[in-house]
């Protein structure tokens, strides 16, 4: 049964439509190589029956005759099209066979760089022995939710497969990954365990995730080595269920183990490796403490670990001498012993007496019988393999513990890492449990495929044919039937004196007849098995003592009384019976009825336990839907991206691809649906089948017209299916008849060419032959004509240029003296402001001179009006009490005319006499409101008079201040001195006169003393300048030093009667303080006077709230009581002055809260109203809070938008029109307190009346900060349902849509996927679809009054989503990477750029979002060829990373023969090119995720808040325009 490849196909000869055709000389097919395995040739001469020669040219040149029996010919296989290389599925291959698949491995992984392809159910890993950028978090997400065969072949896939279809079909899922040691599974495992953790976060607190990843590394330490084929080899098979709960998320997990290793902790061959954790420890062995192995840890059980891996070193090195006549001994002075024994506090003395003597129990005695040196040293390895495998079990199930949380598992994920079939060139027991294991799994997964065929036949309603497959169940019975290999290795074990040789032997007399099983011609210590993927030679040697693992209940006492081994260890050295394995209560029943223990010494041996649990792996695998993962190590020297032919057909064998690739060549492999068959063969649909509207009925008549035998093909419900060949005999139709048309197109295009050609050569021969006919016609006249006519226009000529250069000249002229003029200002300029300068400093002393002469006086002054002070204060303090008198008269009335309105509404019967009643208490409060604002102007005015009045009395006393100065060093004065004096006191008496008559007029003349006061010191005001009074000061001054010194002598004389004027004027000036201290007490009165009119306005608001309220009751009152409407007589009405405030009461915040913002929906009263309207009314009622100067009704309304706003966010979160209006709401609000907050930043753009507007009493920065923070917290949302809403159409639209009609850009793949994988999706989703969304989010903003600096932002995130998001599928999907799909994607984003233009979002530069996308997509449609191509794509792809570059290229699939590959030299100077790009990333996805900063821009309001009114829609009646 041992086949070496699968039955070549006919290639010469092949049945098309029905007719026996021969392959033509142009045809490629595959011959066996020694050192390829396969290579490619060329026919060179068609072949027919009967010859016996078939002439070969190989691709190196030369010609190969390949012999042929001509009876019975068998033919190479055929090659596939290259158009079919590279395939992602190798099923999708039209030729299946094994050069076809080595073939497209390498095709991919050695020039595209891809490590994974799928082969129907199969994942296909090979090992590139280099890190990619492949398993970052990005394509994690990208992958999940994808369907398995919608991106690239990945591990990742698979994963999300079996995590898909585990909530879909209710059922469990198995991972399992196989291959040899180096091919990668422990890697594949732990990113398929790393996807499930990351796509899957745990319910609970306890990361259970986290600590699945981090047992990993602990696994690895205690069971993996290294070995001549691999540096990390897992020395044991490990089965991990992840649990997951109903919302399936990850609750906890479960490890199992098959099979360790046990002999490598004593023995280790050439060029191998211990387990890694002991070398791990001897090189921290420096550290403090592990310095004797003294560890003293925090924990205690790590501790204790590391002493019995100490402990498992020293033991093999304790010597063990021969003491003659098959004894053995111990050194007593053995340092190594005396260690073990420390470490494990064990007895030595019993450890030696027991490692060198056997204890045999007899029926009537017990012997105790020394052993010699050999049977000893087996006894001290046995010890220590129980000792590390029992720790190994024990460490599996402390990290089981760790991995259980609690809560009930719904469904498990199993992840299967476990060891491929091996072949060495020595093999023994473990070789053969592996291989066992293989034949097991190698069953399960052909019975599996096998029912996959048949229901996807089934589904399609084709007839179900019988395929014959290998079945590998002769093998499983050869090995664990009864009298198989295992029962009988078993059986001589229980013989005290069984050897090797004698079961050996058995073996040859029992199953000499079995055709798979074999005895060696050259040896008589090995038997051979016939394996499914190979033959294989065991060495018994070892045999019997690897299946007894026999370990003396002497020694298991010792380890027992160990102070360190107890516990958990202890408990599994007691329970061998019971393996880690078994766990979840699954009953497993054995395949052969296990085998009793003769005596204490031998127990259930290895293989009977294995058996075991290879059962109870079956049964879990057999119950869960598995997914198969098989690992392909590419050579064997670990070179990246190397590939060894040989050493992959071996694994090719070995894992069952090939066997999945026969079973699918022996049925229908190709399979189309019918949508991509006739997308890519509608060019050989005639007229009349292309016009059919059903496309299933068209593809069936050209099928039938193309193929003529019906059994090459099948009609299904969904898809055609095909067998091998006729996909590539279609291809070759497709390519003749594009061949066709191009000659078509070539021949008329070139005509075209050649007639242009002929026609201008033509034109320029008959011009030529003009030129020559006539110059025979010249005369001599013709000749002077145009001599002439060259005189003519020279001196034209001249005369045009004299003419410029007198106009150039003039200008010049101009020119320079307007320049001259200009310099000549700028110096006399310069000239003047020197001059000016210097007359600055000349009158800046001048003035200091006369300041410090006026300072001196004011001191004086400043004496005085100290005094007047104290006098202020008193006339203050009556003034304050009388205006507290009024003001509480004026108070008792209005509570007065509130309590008489008040008694009106209880009387019902005299309704019209309370109503004329109510009327004149009306005209009577409007009356005293009128007085009390006049009131509130006279005040106003009389301090800006004070004010004015004051600025001018100040100079006036300084001049007084100058003149009793003067008197003071004159003591004589003068005669004009005096008169003056006189003159200024009695301007001083009448101005005393005017003042008093301004502020003390009758009672009943009080507005005409109004208007007599503004007269009298408007005059006043013209008398007495501030500039005349300093003038006259500087004329005194003047005056009096020119006639001091003439005279000097009269002034003498007068001493005396000027010191009696003197006297006299002190006493007018202290009468005239005495003046001045009454006008500042009565402005100090009127200040608080000032300050008292907003308390009264407030009131006099909530009486004319009160009385307007009564009247409404009053009216309906009457209403009711009359039956029918009172018809008035409409009054007047009396314009209001509002304030652009809204008055509430506290009771009304709630309400308030609850109408504008909790109850508020954008689709129903706010449709017709102004855009922040809400925010309007709302900031309305902060200004009335801050105007009150209310500071707990402010934080509370504050604190109630916030919660209210951040509460209707969270429970509408996926509401796309709720999340933009209250975007728009609260940037508006937030613009409004910056417009009206009355900094100086926000106070440019205000009109008067907003700056009037603003906030007086607080500071509300904090509360900015605040609503800042929650206007970023709702736009995350908000772009966040504008990217679930995208998300899903963007890769339809821009990928997979076909924008360009009647262009198709896209080669159907054939690829099968899962029956259950795929789910129909009615909705197809077009670019026009993508514009469509991105209107009505438009559309939306809009209506909403957002800010157009908010939009541009929002829409370039969403350029940004699809932009990363195409760029990220078109780096994992290889079919989209084609020159017509970079056509297609350019196409698409000229429709966004024109949406961009039609919505005139251009500032917003979203377009450069989609820079690497064009890029991406400009790379794909550029020659890539030469040295001049890579420079062009190194200096434009300039948003790309060189990674992204490569994977593009790596990527780049040709849709038609005419189209070419790129090839790995022009990667490579591409890469070198790249190599030095500054400031470049390795990242091969782009952040999806990733969010621009969001800014939020200042925009003051136009909108007057006085002009604002409230829709009785929002229904709040409660709020009052003030």
């Amino acid at each position: 049964m041992k086949r070496t490849h699968p039955p070549c196909r006919a290639a010469v000869t092949r049945r098309e439509g029905g007719v026996n055709r021969a392959k033509s000389a142009a045809g490629e097919l595959w011959i066996p190589d020694a050192e390829h395995v396969w290579k490619s040739a060329e026919i060179l001469k068609d072949f027919h029956f009967g010859d016996n020669i078939l002439e070969l040219l190989l691709e190196d040149g030369t010609e190969h005759h390949l012999p042929v029996d001509p009876s019975n010919p068998q033919l190479p296989p055929l090659r596939n099209p290259d158009i079919l290389v590279g395939e992602n599925d190798l099923t999708a291959l039209s030729y299946l066979h094994e050069p076809a698949v080595l073939h497209n491995l390498k095709v991919r992984f050695v020039e595209s760089r891809i490590i994974y392809t799928y082969c129907g159910i199969i994942l296909v890993a090979v090992n590139p022995y280099k890190q990619l950028h492949v398993y970052g978090d990005a394509i994690i997400h990208a992958y999940s939710g994808q369907n398995m065969g919608d991106m690239d072949p990945h591990i990742f896939a698979v994963a999300e497969e079996a995590y898909k279809q585990m909530p879909r079909n209710q059922k469990n899922q198995s991972i399992i990954v196989s291959g040899e040691s180096g091919a990668g599974k422990t890697v594949s495992a732990r990113y398929a365990m790393r996807y499930f953790a990351v796509v899957s976060k745990s319910g609970s607190k306890t990361n259970v995730e986290d600590k699945v990843l981090a047992s990993n590394p602990i696994t690895e330490a205690i069971g993996n080595a290294k070995t001549t084929r691999n540096d990390n080899s897992s020395r044991f098979g490990k089965y991990t269920e992840i649990g997951f709960d109903r919302r399936y998320r990850i609750i906890g997990a479960n490890m199992r183990t098959y099979l360790l290793e046990k002999s490598r902790v004593v023995f280790q061959a050439d060029n191998e490796r211990n387990y890694h954790i002991f070398y791990q420890m001897c090189s921290c062995a420096h550290l403090p403490e592990f310095e004797h192995l003294r560890l003293w840890l925090k924990e205690d059980f790590q501790s204790d670990v590391f002493k019995v891996l100490a402990a498992i070193l020293h033991l093999g090195n304790v010597e063990i001498r021969n003491s003659g006549d098959a004894h053995s001994s111990v050194p007593p002075g053995d340092p190594h012993l005396a260690a073990f024994c420390e470490l494990l506090s064990a007895s030595a003395e019993g450890l030696v007496r027991w490692l060198c003597h056997r204890r045999i129990v007899l029926v009537a005695e017990t012997v105790v019988k020394p052993v010699p040196k050999e049977r000893a040293v087996s006894a001290r390895d046995a010890l220590a393999k129980q000792i590390y495998a029992h720790l190994f079990d024990c460490i599996i199930k402390r990290i089981n513990t760790a991995l259980q949380v609690p809560g009930q598992q719904h469904a498990f994920i199993g992840v299967l890492d476990i060891y491929g079939f091996e072949t060495f060139d020595i093999n023994s027991f473990e070789q053969f449990c592996i291989n066992y294991a293989n034949e097991k799994l190698q069953q399960q997964f052909n019975l599996h495929v096998f029912k996959l065929e048949q229901e996807e036949y089934m589904r399609e309603d084709i007839p179900w044919t019988l395929i014959d497959f290998y079945d590998n169940q002769p093998v499983i019975d050869l090995i664990e039937a009864k009298m198989g290999i295992l029962d009988l290795l078993d059986e001589e074990c229980l013989f005290p004196q069984g050897t090797d040789q004698s079961w050996l032997q058995k073996l040859f007399n029992y199953l000499d007849a079995n055709p798979l099983f074999e005895k060696p011609r050259l040896s008589n210590e090995a038997f051979v098995i016939q394996h499914f993927a190979d033959k294989v030679e065991y060495q018994c040697t070892g045999f019997l003592e690897k299946n007894r693992d026999a370990l003396y209940e002497e020694l298991v006492d010792i380890l027992r009384d160990s102070k360190v081994i107890t516990g958990e260890y202890c408990a599994c050295i007691n329970d061998e019976k019971q393996s880690s394995v078994n766990s979840k209560g699954i009953k497993v029943r054995p395949a052969r009825p296990g085998v009793k223990a003769a005596n204490k010494q031998l127990r259930t041996s290895v293989g009977d336990k294995f058996c075991s649990s290879l059962s109870l792996l079956m049964e879990t695998l057999n119950a869960t839907t598995p997914h198969y993962v098989r690992c392909i190590k590419p050579n064997d020297v670990k070179l990246p991206f190397e590939y060894d032919s040989r050493r992959v057909v071996q694994q090719l064998r070995a894992c069952g691809v090939l066997e999945t690739i026969r079973i699918s060549a022996q049925s229908y492999p190709s399979r189309w649906t019918y949508i991509e068959f006739y997308s890519r063969y509608s060019i050989l649909m005639s007229n009349q089948e292309a016009i059919l509207s059903d496309k299933k009925q068209t593809c069936k008549n050209v099928l039938q017209r193309l193929i003529q035998d019906p059994n090459q093909y099948k009609f299904g419900r969904t898809k055609i299916f095909f067998r091998a060949g006729q996909v590539a005999y279609l291809e070759k139709l497709r390519l003749d008849r594009l061949r066709g048309a191009c000659a078509t197109i070539q021949k008329h295009v070139r005509g075209w060419c050649q007639r242009r050609k002929y026609l201008r050569m033509r034109a320029a021969a008959i011009i030529l032959q003009q030129y020559i006919r006539g110059k025979k016609s010249i005369r001599l006249e013709a000749l002077k004509q145009g001599w002439a006519t060259l005189v003519i226009q020279r001196y034209w000529r001249g005369y045009r240029m004299k003419q410029i250069f007198l106009v150039v000249r003039l200008a010049s002229i101009t020119i320079q003296a307007f320049t001259r003029g200009w310099m000549a200002r700028k110096r006399y300029k310069k000239v003047r402001e020197k001059a000016l300068i210097l007359q600055k400093y000349a009158r800046a002393w001048l003035a200091r001179r006369r300041f410090q002469t006026m300072r001196r006086a004011g001191r004086d002054a400043f004496r005085v009006t100290s005094a007047r002070a104290f006098h202020v204060e008193d006339v203050t303090k009556s003034l304050l009490s009388q205006q507290n008198k009024e003001n509480r008269g004026l108070m008792e009335r209005l509570t007065h005319l509130a309590s008489a309105n008040s008694h009106t509404v209880d009387r019902l019967q005299g309704l019209e006499a309370q109503l004329e009643k109510s009327n004149s208490q009306k005209a009577s409060v409007e009356a005293r409101e009128k007085k009390v604002k006049e009131d509130a102007s006279l005040v106003s005015l009389e301090v800006d008079c004070y004010r004015r009045l004051s600025l001018l009395y100040e100079p006036f006393e300084k001049q007084q201040l100058i003149l009793a100065t003067d008197n003071c060093t004159a003591p004589e004065g003068n005669r004009r001195s005096k008169a003056r004096k006189a003159e200024l006191g009695e301007k001083v008496g009448r101005f005393h006169q005017r003042v008093m008559e301004m502020y003390y007029p009758p009672p009943l003349e009080h507005r005409a003393n109004i208007c007599l006061a503004k007269a009298n010191f408007d005059s006043f005001t013209q008398v007495f300048d501030e500039t005349t009074i300093g003038r006259i000061a500087e004329n005194n001054i003047d005056i009096q030093t020119q006639d001091h010194e003439r005279e000097v002598e009269s002034l003498k004389e007068e001493i005396k009667r000027l010191k009696e004027e003197r006297v006299s004027l002190q006493r007018k000036i202290e009468e005239g303080g005495q003046v001045n201290s009454d006008l500042q007490e009565q402005l100090v009165q009127l200040t608080k006077h000032v300050k008292v009119i907003p308390e009264l306005r407030r009131d006099l608001n909530k009486l004319q709230n009160q009385k307007n309220s009564m009247d409404r009751k009053m009216k309906q009152q009457s209403e009711q009581a009359r039956g029918t409407y009172l018809i008035q007589t409409p009054t007047p009405a009396i314009p209001k002055d509002y304030l652009g405030m809204l008055e509430y009461k506290r009771e009304d915040e709630s309400k308030l809260i609850q109408n504008i913002i909790l109850d508020l929906k954008p689709k129903g009263v706010v449709v017709n109203v102004i855009p922040g309207l809400p925010a309007y009314i709302l900031f309305m009622c902060v200004r009335h809070a801050d105007y009150l100067n209310d500071e707990v009704k402010l934080k509370s309304l504050m604190s109630g938008i916030i919660s209210a706003v951040k509460k209707v966010i969270m429970s509408h979160r996926k509401d796309f029109e709720l999340l933009s209006f209250w975007l728009s709401n609260t940037y508006q609000l937030l613009n409004c307190l910056k417009q009206y907050s009355g900094e100086e930043e926000f106070l440019k753009q205000n009109t008067p009346r907003q700056k009037k507007n603003c906030l007086q009493n607080f500071d509300l920065s904090e509360h900015r900060q605040i609503f800042s923070d929650l206007a970023i917290q709702i736009y995350h949302q908000f772009v966040s349902v504008m990217e679930k809403t995208l998300t899903p159409a963007i890769v339809p639209a821009l990928l997979e849509h076909e924008s360009l009609q009647g262009f198709s850009s896209m080669k159907p793949t054939g690829f099968r996927k899962r029956s259950n994988s795929t789910c129909e999706d009615s909705e197809t989703h077009t670019i026009s679809s993508i514009v469509q969304q991105l209107s009505v989010f438009h559309s939306i903003m809009s209506q909403h009054g957002m800010e157009p600096g908010l939009i541009n932002q929002a829409v370039k995130q969403m350029f940004f989503l699809v932009g990363a998001t195409t760029l990220n599928n078109i780096m994992l999907r290889k079919d989209m990477c084609s020159c017509r799909k970079g056509m297609q994607i350019r196409c698409n984003i000229s429709y966004l750029e024109e949406w961009l233009k039609e919505k005139e979002l251009q500032s917003s530069h979203a377009i450069d979002t989609l820079q690497p996308l064009s890029q991406a997509a400009w790379l794909l449609q550029v020659n890539k060829s030469t040295d001049d191509d890579a420079k062009e794509i190194t200096d434009k792809c300039t948003e790309l990373n060189p990674v992204q570059i490569v994977k593009i290229l790596n990527s780049y699939t040709p849709i038609d023969d005419f189209e070419k590959r790129v090839t790995s030299s022009f990667v490579r100077k591409v890469q070198s090119l790249l190599h030095d790009r500054d400031g470049s990333t390795s990242q091969l996805m782009l952040d999806s995720d990733y969010r621009f900063q969001v800014t939020f821009p200042y925009r003051p309001s136009s909108q007057a808040l006085e002009l604002l009114q409230v829709p009785s829609s929002l229904h709040l009646g409660f709020l009052t325009r003030i």
